[in-house]
């Protein structure tokens, strides 16, 4: 595992610091610090677009696709300072992290030229069309279908059906829909993995305002949305190990930055508790020691994890980190409020404006639950890294 960086490693970390300091303190310093994942959306798109033309968007991409060809170290580094920045959530970041290489290791070369690039760049932005209703946690379960079709722009896939809790997809130009395209296959198989345009005829588009008054999750309705047949990414029908390649990438390098914005929440919280003087409380005190060691050991576990990935598959220590980290991060919520006391309960403006560590208690009340509950998380641990028994199910 490593843990340490090299001299020329430390140069460029140099290099990405000034850079992005430079730009948000700059011409991006209104956006500096946002935590809303919709708040100023405009203004964060052209950072993604600023991010692409300055190469730094995503680094680890080859050059010819806008990358820097960086190494995994250097990933890891870019990673961290840009969190430490204060540099805004990436509204870019389903292209960026999980579309863009899940395209660039199963896709072809049509694939790889016409979307590559424009996600590097900014110029496209991505949802990711997973959870349904009936198959959230449970994702093999999944309802939405597609045909094959010869119309008028040649052979396309229809697609209908409905996708839920899909993030940022009133500002999406393209999703990666998991979809069933064989007539009366279940689970995993018969399942198949589309590109699919936002901007058409077909696609309806529903926010769902959440309790921190943010609506980034979506209600997605495909009736009779169309996209090309070479939109799919692995053959047709075997999609299924295309998807679990993305969640593969999602334990990628972009957990060091998660965990600097952690950080970046947890002196958050340790300077109110100084302020309002609930450092005094010696429970507090030991409440925030502990998450401090906890955010240490997500570290050196995430370092373990990338230290020992390979492109596109997860390997046993990475099925244990969605569990950690949401866990964690739902009881630094509830610290966070209970340093902040009766004044967290209170809006900071005439709308529904929540001052940081009252967003951070509900956002994280749903850290357990989206990407996998803790319950499902716990039964992956156990079947797929420990190869206990399957859980006794009905269809199977």
């Amino acid at each position: 595992m490593k843990i340490r960086f090299t001299a020329a490693e430390e140069a460029f970390r140099a290099e990405c610091a000034a850079w992005l300091n430079e730009q948000i303190s700059g011409p991006f310093a209104d956006i500096r610090g946002i935590v809303s994942q919709t708040f100023r959306a405009e203004q964060r798109m052209e950072w993604e677009r600023a991010l692409g033309r300055a190469r730094w968007s995503v680094i680890g991409w080859p050059e010819k696709y806008g990358g820097r060809d960086a190494s995994l170290a250097e990933q890891v580094i870019f990673a961290e300072e840009y969190a430490r920045s204060g540099a805004p959530g990436r509204v870019g970041h389903l292209g960026t992290e999980l579309a863009g290489p899940t395209i660039l290791h199963f896709g072809n070369d049509l694939q790889c030229e016409r979307f590559l690039l424009p996600i590097a760049r900014g110029e496209e932005f991505w949802c990711q069309g997973y959870s349904e209703p009936n198959a959230g946690s449970d994702l093999s379960n999944v309802r939405t279908r597609a045909r094959l079709e010869h119309g008028p722009n040649g052979p396309e896939w229809v697609i209908e059906g409905q996708k839920i809790w899909t993030s940022l997809a009133q500002f999406a130009d393209w999703c990666f829909v998991v979809c069933r395209t064989e007539e009366g296959s279940k689970g995993p198989a018969g399942i198949s993995y589309l590109l699919v345009p936002m901007k058409q005829k077909g696609v309806t588009v529903k926010p769902i305002r959440q309790m921190t008054g943010d609506a980034e999750f979506n209600e997605t309705f495909f009736d009779g949305a169309r996209t090309k047949a070479e939109y799919c990414v692995g053959k047709p029908g075997e999609g299924w190990k295309v998807a679990m390649g993305t969640l593969a990438f999602e334990r990628g390098v972009s957990t060091l930055a998660q965990q600097m914005t952690f950080r970046n929440e947890l002196d958050l919280l340790i300077a109110a508790a100084r302020e309002n003087g609930a450092a005094k409380d010696p429970l507090i005190r030991q409440r925030i020691a502990e998450a401090w060691v906890g955010l240490r050991i997500m570290r050196y576990s995430a370092l373990r994890m990338l230290s020992r990935a390979t492109s596109g598959s997860l390997g046993a220590e990475a099925l244990t980190y969605k569990l950690y980290w949401a866990t964690w991060r739902k009881k630094l919520g509830e610290l966070a409020m209970d340093v902040v006391g009766a004044p967290g309960e209170l809006c900071t403006d005439e709308g529904y404006g929540l001052a940081d560590l009252p967003y951070l208690y509900l956002f994280s009340r749903a850290d357990t639950i989206y990407g996998g509950t803790n319950q499902i998380q716990r039964n992956i641990i156990a079947e797929r890294a420990l190869g206990l028994p399957k859980e006794s199910r009905g269809d199977r």
